[in-house]
């Protein structure tokens, strides 16, 4: 059963025959049956998902090989929603990471997509295909027996909520206010989830690069000087913490969930928020009802290890040691002191032994390889380096998958 204890966080880096399928679609508007893309992308897979095993790795995912970036087609896939382009700044908050790296200087409108709720949102399952599609390529190259271990990543509930000002996720003829707009986001969550299990995934990753703007003093400043806000930031928190708890409550026992506060590999490697869990560790830790955090501990800017003392008994971590920003192999033993470190801490917050805490305890790369299509410093031979040495450290701590 999940998490195991070497993992990764999804997305790893494409192969140059699938970007440039893609690219030839982008630049010729071709279908991507006439550009050739399904075989392309099934042989991708397949051989993204053989290195996987051959490594040792048991949460097997597609690499994210089926997106142009980390989101996926999701919200697309909803109905009711409107794919905004070159959005007015004035819609977004513009001190949320994301929002603060992508508008464009001096013209003042959010470039690429973007997704608001134009009226009520629902889920059409003939429409909501492209993570069936991605699990079932995967699928494909597994042991029907394995299925269960397969990893899919799913974008945050919140998304396309937390980057917009004040009732701007929504148009006021769809939702008055965000209590209406989240039942109806964790009822279509609910359904895709579902339609997922029922086709035998049993693992999901929320991917959430929000949860980690709440640790961020800058978006807490951004926050508390933004006049259009009801309440504060710490209820938006609450908010998105009961929206994920509504999302996931209709889950059967044996379907793993976990969560990836995620502090961004984007394009060249770059961040978006640093700061210590300790602001939300407590809060997060022990309401949250997903099973496992997968937390980015890879530099000094996601603080100490004090804040897993609050991991309650029944929860499991993922420390992401290793880089994915950086080319440099990281030192063996210094990462095994570092996993030994956390455990000690939750060990001391549940009153157990070191040896009881390794056991609800795992390492992986801090975030995905590639976020984003490409633009990403490492090489594949850097990849897989780095996925052995999580492979390795594992072995030796542990002994077991």
């Amino acid at each position: 059963m999940p998490p195991f204890r070497a993992e990764h966080m999804g997305s790893l880096l494409r192969p140059q025959r699938l970007l440039d399928v893609r690219e030839i679609i982008r630049e010729k508007g071709l279908s991507p049956e006439a550009a050739g893309l399904p075989a392309v992308e099934e042989e991708s897979v397949g051989h993204i998902v053989k290195l996987q095993q051959e490594l040792g790795l048991k949460a097997v995912t597609s690499g994210e090989y089926n997106r142009t970036r980390f989101w996926g087609l999701m919200w697309d896939e909803f109905a009711g929603t409107i794919r905004l382009q070159d959005a007015e700044a004035s819609m977004f908050r513009l001190y949320h990471p994301d929002v603060v790296s992508l508008i464009e200087p001096g013209r003042q409108v959010m470039p690429g997509d973007s997704v608001i709720a134009g009226s009520k949102l629902e889920h059409n399952p003939e429409k909501s295909q492209s993570n069936l599609h991605e699990l079932r390529l995967v699928q494909k190259f597994v042991p029907q027996g394995e299925w269960g271990n397969i990893k899919l990543t799913m974008i945050t509930p919140a998304w396309f909520h937390m980057r917009y000002k004040q009732g701007r996720a929504y148009t006021k003829e769809a939702y008055a206010n965000d209590a209406e707009y989240f039942k109806d986001v964790a009822k279509v969550y609910q359904a895709e989830l579902d339609q997922l299990y029922k086709a035998g995934l049993r693992n999901v990753q929320f991917d959430d690069p929000g949860l980690a703007y709440f640790c961020s003093d800058k978006f807490r400043q951004g926050w508390a000087e933004d006049s259009d806000n009801i309440g504060t930031v710490d209820d938006l928190l609450e908010a998105y913490i009961e929206l994920y708890n509504d999302c996931i409550s209709k889950l059967p026992a044996d379907f793993h969930t976990g969560v990836h506060l995620c502090r961004g590999n984007f394009i060249g490697g770059r961040f978006f928020s640093e700061g210590g869990y300790d602001l939300i560790a407590q809060k997060l830790f022990t309401t949250l009802k997903v099973n496992t955090f997968y937390l980015e501990y890879d530099t000094a800017r996601a603080g100490g290890f004090e804040p897993l003392k609050f991991l309650p008994k029944d929860r499991s971590v993922v420390i992401g040691a290793v880089s994915t920003k950086l080319r440099k192999l990281e030192d063996k033993e210094e990462v095994k002191a570092r996993i030994y470190q956390a455990a000690d801490f939750v060990a001391e917050g549940s009153g157990q032994t070191r040896e009881e805490a390794l056991k609800r305890i795992a390492v992986s790369p801090q975030c995905g390889f590639s976020t984003h299509e490409s633009g990403y410093p490492l090489t594949e031979e850097d990849e897989k380096k780095k996925l052995a040495l999580i492979r390795q450290i594992a072995d030796e701590i542990w002994g077991e998958p």
